[in-house]
């Protein structure tokens, strides 16, 4: 038994009564009010209600049926939501039928460099900006970002542009600072199972952008989902950027097919990062049209104007002219599958 369906026109009495007989045995319970009827659905292992149980469970005033789940993930199951979840951030709602593009530097390295390239990338029709302020990088030597300054950088390019913006969290602690300023909290592939990060954004009401992992199957990656939502926090945003395979033409392996895997399984939005995926700026423009034509909400593309002068994967950067031409060739491939951009 993990999902409690109840009779349309259900009072709040019953539905409270049910609620408080799932706590007395251990469990959550996640109320999702829909048009027509009212969900439950029952977070913890569930695996050892008898089907008795189950039963004495269905018998209940206000209850219609009762479903037991297969799938470890279920908020994060289409399953459990069959309705395409949408994510409201300023003037945007990811998921719908207008397609996003988050664009900018991978590291915010300057105010005058992040401002040039906000102001770039909006003319070209992007809706966020991307930045990253605390940097992983595999090497301890590397730029690991300018941090609170950084976000105040965005900040301050998001109020000359009026974007929002996108920002990476690598630290529970950084917490505090990152909700001070960011729109959309981004986890990214290292941190993908760093299930106390994931907790700590799943208790708060704030956009989390979750990237899966280098070696992540499909099913790691709902679960990870599954960590931010039983905390509460519904609003999760899942990003392919390409997983790690024997493959070397390549930066990762870019794998679009993930994208119709996750929306059959999944109610929650789907974008892909094809900057990452490729690590080669001449590919991101193919692979971009290709996860559009496979049905994703949306792109994370990384954009500067001096590439050869990026602290940080400058290699796979489009130069803001390029990304202009993209994104006009992106409306032809967006219109042909019933999208906007």
């Amino acid at each position: 038994m993990d999902i409690v369906v109840l009779k349309k026109g259900a009072t709040a009495k019953e539905l409270r009564h049910i609620v408080k007989k799932l706590e007395s045995k251990g469990f959550k319970a996640n109320v999702s009010k829909g048009i027509e009827r009212t969900v439950i659905g029952v977070i913890g292992d569930t695996s050892h209600i008898t089907e008795d149980e189950s039963n004495a469970f269905a018998t209940m005033a206000g209850v219609d049926n009762v479903h037991r789940i297969t799938k470890p993930y279920k908020l994060a199951s289409r399953d459990f939501t069959p309705k395409n979840t949408t994510i409201r951030i300023g003037k945007n709602t990811i998921g719908g039928k207008k397609i996003h593009v988050m664009a900018g530097p991978c590291a915010v390295e300057s105010l005058s460099i992040l401002m040039e390239i906000s102001k770039e990338v909006k003319k070209a029709g992007a809706t966020f900006i991307r930045g990253g302020a605390f940097k992983p990088r595999t090497s301890p030597y590397s730029f690991q970002g300018l941090e609170e300054e950084g976000l105040k950088h965005l900040a301050a390019a998001r109020k000359a542009t009026g974007l929002p913006f996108v920002t990476e969290l690598m630290d529970p602690r950084d917490m505090e600072v990152i909700l001070k300023y960011t729109d959309v909290i981004q986890i990214g592939a290292r941190n993908m199972q760093n299930f106390r990060l994931l907790k700590e954004v799943g208790s708060y009401n704030k956009p989390v952008l979750l990237k899966r992992g280098l070696s992540a199957t499909i099913k790691d990656f709902l679960m990870a989902a599954e960590y931010i939502m039983a905390q509460g926090n519904s609003k999760v945003i899942l990003c392919e950027r390409g997983i790690r395979t024997f493959e070397t033409a390549t930066r990762n392996t870019l794998d679009l097919s993930a994208v119709p895997v996750l929306k059959k399984l999944s109610h929650l939005p789907v974008i892909v990062d094809p900057s990452h995926g490729v690590g080669k700026w001449d590919l991101v423009a193919p692979m971009a049209k290709a996860a559009i034509a496979a049905g994703a909400d949306g792109l994370m593309i990384e954009v500067h104007t001096k590439p050869e002068e990026a602290y940080s994967d400058g290699e796979q950067s489009l130069k803001p002219a390029k990304f202009k031409t993209l994104m006009r060739e992106l409306k032809a491939v967006a219109k042909a599958v019933g999208r906007t951009m």
